[in-house]
């Protein structure tokens, strides 16, 4: 069976990465900081021996070239994963998200590994532009997370291809399930919803609540980035269902699941927040075979009753 590393290994999505990749018979190695991550969510696979966790730095190019030795396929997901973080800490963003991801890529080309599947972001498209956005549409970065997720594109595809390695870049639009920290100033949208519904406190909007958002399903997520690094593929694909729904239905959704009914309040919107977001999947479908599955109201329910085990 195969051996991967995937990087961010304790965090949300990087986890149920983990989880899955075990499940399947894989060999995995797996790094993270724990700045964001929780060695809580590798609870299921620490004393696995197919399993090796290492509490270090992506930018740490000796641990990471260790770590990458020997593997056939790398999954990149540490990162920086806030737009209003990356304003008040734009340098720190930068470090991790475009020299880490540097580092990895040089690992996996001096290594040898067959692919790499990096985490990339909608956001780099920006607020403008024709909906629902296409891979092969113009980019507006407008935020320097945004940014930093277009350099991590570029710089894996420059360095991954002139090293005969094969690299996804995989534009998630908006990830949820469980494990996602609802606490922080920069917590996504849903589990912070969640979190104040299941409390009995209003959720807090910011905006008119019109705005539209593409959720995508942790679990979904996780097939493609399998399915990228398995079809040896090289390009940029949405990470989405392709359907989009408001904010205001997403908290209706929440409220009929957790059965709460409390009014949302509403506060300013936030700088460098896109007012509607629409995916075209059909790239990844053809080229990777993905499509996800989970419909809406499911994964919430799957989310909600994680929250409520915790």
């Amino acid at each position: 069976m195969p051996t991967a590393f995937v990087t961010g290994a304790a965090g949300f999505i990087g986890s149920h990465l983990v989880d899955s990749l075990i499940d399947r018979g894989w060999t995995v190695r797996g790094i993270d900081n724990l700045s964001t991550g929780d060695r809580d969510n590798l609870s299921s696979v620490l004393d696995s021996e197919r399993f090796e966790f290492v509490e270090g730095d992506i930018c740490d190019s000796e641990v990471v070239s260790k770590l990458t030795n020997g593997v056939d396929h790398v999954f990149h997901q540490a990162a920086v994963a806030s737009v209003p973080k990356s304003f008040e800490t734009p340098r720190s963003t930068t470090e991790t998200n475009c020299t880490g991801t540097a580092t990895v890529v040089q690992a996996a080309v001096d290594n040898d590994v067959e692919s790499v599947a990096v985490a990339s972001s909608a956001a780099v498209y920006g607020s403008g532009g024709p909906l629902p956005k296409r891979e092969d549409q113009s980019v507006s970065p407008e935020s320097p997370y945004a940014s930093s997720k277009r350099y991590t594109e570029q710089i894996a595809r420059q360095v991954g291809g002139h090293g005969d390695v094969n690299v996804a870049a995989l534009r998630y639009f908006n990830v949820y399930g469980p494990r996602q920290d609802p606490d922080g100033e920069y917590a996504a949208a849903i589990p912070k919803f969640i979190d104040l519904l299941l409390a009995g406190e209003a959720p807090v909007i910011f905006g008119d609540g019109e705005q539209t958002r593409d959720f995508v399903y942790v679990g979904d997520v996780v097939t493609a980035n399998i399915e990228a690094a398995l079809s040896n593929r090289t390009g940029v694909y949405n990470v989405a269902t392709g359907e989009s729904v408001t904010i205001n239905e997403l908290i209706d959704t929440l409220k009929t699941i957790i059965g709460m009914n409390v009014s949302p309040t509403h506060e300013s919107p936030r700088t460098g927040d896109i007012r509607h977001s629409s995916a075209s999947v059909s790239k990844a479908a053809d080229e990777l075979g993905f499509r996800a599955d989970t419909s809406l109201e499911d994964g919430l329910t799957e989310t909600v009753e994680g929250f409520r085990k915790t």
